[in-house]
């Protein structure tokens, strides 16, 4: 079994280190070769480059999310995000095609639970209150 993972060239799993600007603010992002090959795949499909997709996944996390937490991580869950989808063909292994085309509800439909965004603790409990409150209103 080992053997599938461990003759693995060892420059995938070197790190790199690189520069970007995130709205004027430089900061470093480390990671390793596979990594950086993976993303630069994802920025080609839609003719971008890889600093270019690193800005527009940070601008929509903070949008969709309100902020950002480890965002290397991120970038690591993307990449392997992607590589699933595609092996599980949501997404078209034909590099030709721009992510850009897909329609997203497609893509995600029916993901598995740990793979889909589970709402915040912060969004459930207005709704339970709500919930509650309903219920105590006079019929």
């Amino acid at each position: 079994m080992c053997e599938i993972f461990i003759s693995a060239d060892p420059a995938s799993y070197e790190s790199r280190t690189r520069s970007v600007r995130l709205h004027g603010v430089v900061t470093s992002i480390r990671l390793e070769h596979l990594y950086w090959e993976v993303l630069e795949e994802i920025a080609r499909r839609d003719g971008m480059s890889v600093v270019h997709l690193i800005e527009k996944l940070y601008d929509e996390l903070v949008a969709a999310r309100g902020g950002v937490g480890n965002f290397t991580s991120f970038l690591r869950v993307c990449a392997l995000r992607y590589e699933g989808l595609v092996a599980q063909g949501r997404i078209p292994a034909d590099v030709h095609v721009p992510i850009r085309s897909l329609d997203p509800r497609a893509v995600l439909h029916e993901l598995p639970p740990a793979w889909a965004a589970q709402p915040a603790a912060s969004d459930a409990q207005p709704a339970r209150a709500l919930q509650r409150a309903l219920t105590r209103l006079p019929h």
